[in-house]
């Protein structure tokens, strides 16, 4: 699927709307340059620094050092999901209809930023109730503009860049951002956090992680070329739209994408608890998350080099089977093992299952029916997913309380085999459909 857009486009005759499209590719390719590499540095800067926050490491260790819970680790996690659940829908809907897609993504990106900054903040300022209140306000504040920028970015890369370029334009960006945040996330662990410095080891890190990624939208807004767009949906309300959510599950395989993605979303549901786990078997402390962190990052960046590419030439519907694959012998390794060597195996292999899942995912939504119906089509699978990303960390941190780490296991792992099995069975490859 090619890039598209304008409001006006349903409406033209087809030889108007075929030079509008032919106008728009001409636009596309005579900026692809420019605009790959817009892409490329604002991803660079953004992946650094918001992997900092969704990595399985941080954020959990932050949540046990201030509240010694592993229910307030889950009701974290659901909180940055809840958020990501209430936005897509409403994103999708300002958007399916404009011109231009850059400002308001721009805006969602800035408010997203500043609640990291709210972070950093309140770790500094406040103690007790206030800090824990400011914080989980900030996680649900972040989810909630994470899960529209989401939306918005990715319907900016589908306009701008062309489906032969979007798995290596993610690949490198991944690779070079993951291995930034890499060594910044052991620094994180073994000098901020260990040595408290400022004050505030998780403090300062939320505010590195601020820096770069606002560096990144600042690079985004200056250096992006976006074309009007030729063809897009006119405006309607957003609950009118939502009726006619039925109609994008016409397309089965597009449904059986949905269960797919809704059951590979159990690993991340699990993901908060990994860092907890793996610390109550080698000793929770600023060494070991840096460590965790970095194998957990770099994994993470240096597969996407093989992901990006491999989507590109073969679909990402295999880059999604061995991704899966990845994510469930992470899930085992956890499981047995009980030293050092096979968890630092287990958060290698999450790292790679993780960066090929996020990859395909994202990726394969774009390529799936109609090209007017992307931005909702987006929106509706990052709702469903939020909603089980939201939902699942709190009833995992309960499990986890009461009955220990064994049933979670379990149920991530009947998950996300399932999510394997449905998809190699019931899900094509978008790219050869007729």
């Amino acid at each position: 699927m090619e890039p598209f857009g304008d409001s006006e486009g349903l409406n033209t005759p087809a030889s108007a709307r075929t030079r509008a499209l032919a106008d728009h590719a001409r636009f596309v390719d005579e900026n692809l340059k420019r605009n790959f590499r817009a892409n490329f540095i604002h991803g660079v800067l953004g992946m650094t620094g918001f992997r900092l926050i969704y990595a399985p490491t941080i954020i959990p260790a932050y949540l046990i050092m201030l509240t010694g819970s592993i229910a307030a680790v889950g009701l974290g996690a659901a909180l940055l999901q809840l958020g990501a659940t209430i936005s897509p829908i409403a994103s999708g809907s300002r958007i399916e209809h404009r011109s231009h897609i850059l400002p308001y993504a721009i805006r969602v990106g800035s408010m997203m930023r500043l609640m990291i900054l709210g972070l950093a903040l309140a770790a500094w300022f406040l103690t007790g109730n206030a800090l824990l209140v400011a914080t989980f306000a900030c996680f649900l504040l972040l989810g909630f503009f994470t899960g529209a920028q989401r939306v918005a970015f990715q319907m900016l890369m589908s306009k701008l860049i062309p489906i032969r370029k979007r798995g290596r334009l993610q690949g490198y960006r991944n690779f070079a951002g993951g291995l930034i945040a890499a060594v910044l996330a052991y620094v994180a662990g073994n000098y901020f956090i260990a040595d408290a410095w400022l004050g505030n080891g998780y403090a300062t890190t939320f505010l590195f992680a601020f820096l770069l990624t606002s560096a990144g939208l600042v690079v985004l807004k200056t250096m992006i070329r976006e074309p009007p767009a030729p063809v897009s949906r006119p405006q309607m309300p957003m609950f009118e739209r939502l009726r006619q959510f039925p109609e994008l599950l016409e397309d089965r395989s597009f449904a059986n994408f949905l269960v797919v993605q809704s059951l590979a979303t159990f690993a991340r549901v699990g993901g908060p608890f990994w860092t907890v786990y793996a610390g109550s078997v080698l000793g929770l402390d600023g060494t070991l998350i840096g460590g965790l962190s970095f194998v957990f990052l770099g994994s993470d960046t240096v597969s996407n080099v093989i992901w990006g590419p491999m989507g590109d030439r073969y679909g990402f519907k295999r880059v999604y089977a061995g991704a899966l694959a990845c994510s469930i012998a992470g899930v085992l390794c956890l499981v047995f093992g009980s030293s050092a060597p096979p968890i630092y195996a287990a958060f290698v292999l999450l790292g790679v299952g993780g960066s090929g899942w996020m990859l395909a995912s994202t990726t394969m939504v774009l390529e799936f029916g109609q090209q007017q119906d992307t931005p909702m089509r987006l929106a509706f699978v990052t709702t469903v997913e939020g909603a089980i990303a939201a939902a699942g960390p709190v009833l995992a941190g309960v499990l986890v309380a009461f009955y220990g780490f064994a049933p979670l296991f379990a149920i991530v792992l009947g998950a996300v085999s399932l999510s394997l099995v449905l998809l190699i069975l019931r899900v094509r490859e978008p790219r050869e459909a007729d």
